[in-house]
């Protein structure tokens, strides 16, 4: 999966920044849904608008609990925008990863579109050195264009360089490619092509300053 609305990189509120725990579950799900809504990505994943809002949070659910049981979930105080985070070390996981399977099951079991996002960002997933995955970050669609994605994305970046590590997502979107490229994030060349539907564009970071 990519990630959504982030936002502009102009000025930011004075909200801080929080670790998000279970706890949280139920909120981080409705700004997921809440951010998502019209994302290409999601639009094309449920393309009916009201079928879509049946099962988004379910769907999206998955990538939060990931993010939760491994990863890492920062939220603002205020609950107007979150990030989700999950370290990838280096290698070939063993296995086949479930996780696209357990999308489709979880939302929509008769949807082959909820399980093929993430067999196609999958494949394309780099390995071959451990970083940081922005598996998704939500901004509430009524603060969108603040700054907040890039306030939330900037310290984790800012822990990056410092310890020498990369960082790597999929934009869902041209807006959302341009932020990060002024984040530092490259594309990597080779775009995943959803059938009949949007691009993706995945984008690393090498670790900067030194």
């Amino acid at each position: 999966m990519g990630t959504g609305s982030t936002g502009s990189t102009g000025s930011t509120g004075s909200a801080g920044i929080r670790q998000a725990g279970q706890s949280d579950r139920a909120a981080l799900v409705r700004l997921l849904e809440q951010a998502f809504d019209d994302d290409p990505v999601s639009c094309w994943v449920f393309p009916d608008a009201a079928h879509r809002h049946k099962v988004h949070g379910l769907f999206l659910g998955v990538f939060a609990d990931i993010a939760l049981a491994h990863g890492r979930v920062d939220i603002m105080e205020d609950g107007t925008a979150m990030a989700l985070w999950l370290h990838v070390p280096a290698g070939v996981p063993e296995g086949e990863d479930d996780t696209p399977a357990l999308m489709r099951e979880t939302a929509d079991p008769d949807n082959e579109r909820a399980e093929l996002v993430g067999r196609l960002t999958g494949v394309i997933h780099p390995h071959d050195r451990a970083h940081e995955y922005l598996m998704m970050i939500a901004v509430s669609p009524e603060h969108q264009g603040r700054g907040l994605g890039r306030s939330l994305i900037a310290p984790v970046l800012e822990r990056c360089d410092r310890d020498g590590v990369a960082a790597y997502l999929e934009a869902s979107s041209e807006r959302s490619r341009k932020l990060y490229e002024r984040l530092g994030f490259a594309f990597m060349g080779t775009t995943v092509d959803l059938p009949g539907g949007p691009r993706m564009w995945p984008m690393w970071r090498e670790p900067q300053g030194g």
